[in-house]
């Protein structure tokens, strides 16, 4: 609610001041004095007259009126018009789809202007004539969002729970199915009230909408025209006022969505607090928690020693998130395997440091890497199927990590897992912690797994691909929840991905790896904004953005036996 006084307050002020245009005893707005005609701000008219001698505020405030009604009445009409249809054709399909979609073709058709044009010169320009352009113009729109939203609300399970119960199509519609479409028809209504509000102003200054002397933004621009030269104020003042009404209703409406869904509403604040404040609890270190520099992996080949991590340095602070990006064969998760002492027998770390809190991992025995591994620093892996044992139940495996560096009662540690099952959003903890691995959705068991991690209180978390394997909606959630808990422990996270749009959602650095080298890194935002080696370019185009085709990168990630002279990238350079 507090996201909605600001923009309320200020969308109320507006509305206020227009209604109470009557009993502000402010001058006639159509009274003219000749005389006075173009002159400036003073006595008795604060923001001068216009070239008729009208007082300017006068006609700011009575125009507001009528303004702000075609807006609102064009925009609610076409809302709830819109929205019915669209109900009705995405839910009964058949002829009720065939004729709220295919009649909103017919009207998008007609080009908006031309569309204007008729239906004033069949009606006569005027207030009344606007409202029902507008109306027209802006029904296909919360037809199509409301059909397309319905079309995805009613395959999902809680509908069909709701079916079950016997409950009849209406009830289902109004309670059920619209405040799940709320949202996105919300985000429709703040587009289409500050359309209203440019296109009344256009069509009136075009002659298309309230008929002078009647006062209105738009015929006040078309007035100051003529004479900016010589009164430029006279065109500032509807300018000003008509960008801060569209900015707050934009904004007022924006907010009236997240109110409505609080899925999003927590998406978007937690992401908010994460771009405006990272690591806000607690604040960061300056020194880093992670600190590898010149890592380099070799693997024993029939032809020879290859080298799939190749002088690999990079480093995170504490709150810091650094993301690791780069094509499969790029050496991502091998750098982390070498970082928590988890490399194959095969491979071995042949130059390079990666030093924990000043401690060189690379140089620990394995005793000592084993007390730091799910203590200290944890790692979530892509597949928690795999991760996770099949035949123990998810709360004993968690309860097992907390034992193995904790010694306490298996009932004490059993509790602590409930809680932790509880901190990562686990519905139902404590018939979940006696579920198996294969009882739970994947979204679950990725919880599990990160529930395994953050078990001791880790300093260091590498999440290695976590949300590849889960749907988008999940991968919203498990993403929320890593930020939330880096915000509260102020743990350092290394995050592993092929997903360039997480990488721009939660990273405050970016590592980019080719072919087992880092070939740029830096601030996520600069890095994307302003890429600098071809590779890093080329993974941004292939980034799928509208309806653009991605462009792709030819050629593959070279084996690392068979690696290019040079700049490992310059074969597919473009």
């Amino acid at each position: 609610m507090r996201r909605l006084a600001i923009p309320g307050a200020l969308v109320a002020a507006i509305v206020l001041i227009a209604l109470a245009a009557p009993i502000l005893g402010l001058p006639d707005p159509v009274q003219q004095d000749v005389a006075r005609r173009l002159s400036g701000p003073g006595p008795g008219s604060l923001l001068g007259r216009d070239e008729f001698g009208r007082d300017v505020l006068s006609r700011l405030i009575w125009g507001a009126r009528a303004s702000l009604t075609v807006a609102f009445a064009s925009a609610g009409i076409a809302c709830a018009l819109g929205t019915l249809l669209g109900l009705l054709g995405g839910w009964f399909r058949g002829l009720g789809e065939l004729l709220a979609l295919r009649s909103m073709d017919i009207v998008l058709c007609f080009p908006p202007i031309l569309l204007a044009l008729l239906v004033v010169t069949l009606l006569g320009p005027g207030t009344v004539t606007l409202i029902l352009v507008l109306s027209i113009l802006f029904l296909p729109g919360f037809v199509r969002v409301t059909y397309a939203e319905v079309l995805s609300a009613r395959s999902h399970d809680y509908v069909e729970a709701v079916r079950a119960l016997g409950a009849g199509p209406l009830r289902i519609l109004l309670v059920t199915v619209l405040p799940n479409v709320a949202g996105p028809i919300l985000v429709q209504l703040s587009l289409a009230v500050a359309a209203a509000v440019v296109l009344e102003s256009g069509l009136s200054f075009l002659g298309l909408g309230v008929v002078p002397p009647e006062p209105s933004w738009g015929l006040m621009i078309r007035g100051a025209r003529a004479t900016m030269a010589q009164a430029p104020l006279l065109l500032l003042w509807p300018c000003a006022v008509l960008t801060v009404t569209i900015l707050a209703m934009n904004l007022l409406c924006d907010a009236l969505r997240d109110w409505a869904d609080p899925r999003t509403a927590a998406a978007v604040r937690l992401r908010a607090i994460d771009r405006v404040l990272p690591g806000l609890l607690p604040p960061a270190r300056t020194d880093a928690v992670l600190q590898v520099e010149g890592l380099t992996v070799e693997i024993d080949t029939p032809a020879g020693v290859i080298r799939p991590v190749d002088d690999v340095s990079l480093a995170v602070g504490a709150g810091e998130t650094v993301a690791i990006v780069g094509e499969s064969g790029s050496g991502k998760s091998l750098t982390a395997a070498a970082v928590m002492g988890l490399l194959p027998p095969a491979a071995r770390v042949a130059a390079g440091s990666a030093r924990f809190e000043g401690t060189d991992l690379l140089r620990l025995d394995e005793p000592a890497l084993r007390r730091l591994r799910g203590g200290a620093m944890a790692m979530v892996f892509q597949d928690p199927m795999s991760s996770l044992n099949p035949v123990h139940r998810t709360g004993d495996q968690v309860a097992e990590a907390i034992l193995a560096h904790r010694p306490m009662p298996a009932a004490a540690a059993r509790r602590e897992a409930v809680a932790l099952f509880r901190r990562v959003g686990i519905a139902d903890p404590e018939r979940r912690s006696r579920a198996f691995p294969h009882e739970m959705s994947g979204g679950m068991r990725q919880r599990v797994m990160i529930a395994i991690a953050i078990a001791n209180n880790p300093r260091l978390l590498i999440a290695d691909e976590p949300t590849t394997a889960l749907d988008v909606t999940v991968q919203a959630q498990i993403l929320d929840l890593l930020a939330d808990l880096r915000r509260e422990t102020g743990m350092a996270l290394v995050f592993i991905t092929h997903n360039l749009g997480v990488v721009a959602e939660i990273a405050d650095r970016v590592v980019v790896m080719y072919a087992g080298q880092v070939v740029e890194q830096g601030d996520t935002a600069a890095v994307f904004a302003r890429p600098l080696h071809p590779y890093t370019r080329a993974l941004l185009a292939a980034v799928p953005e509208g309806e653009a085709k991605p462009a792709g990168i030819p050629g593959v990630v070279p084996p690392p036996h068979a690696l290019p002279p040079g700049c490992r990238f310059a074969p597919r350079c473009p």
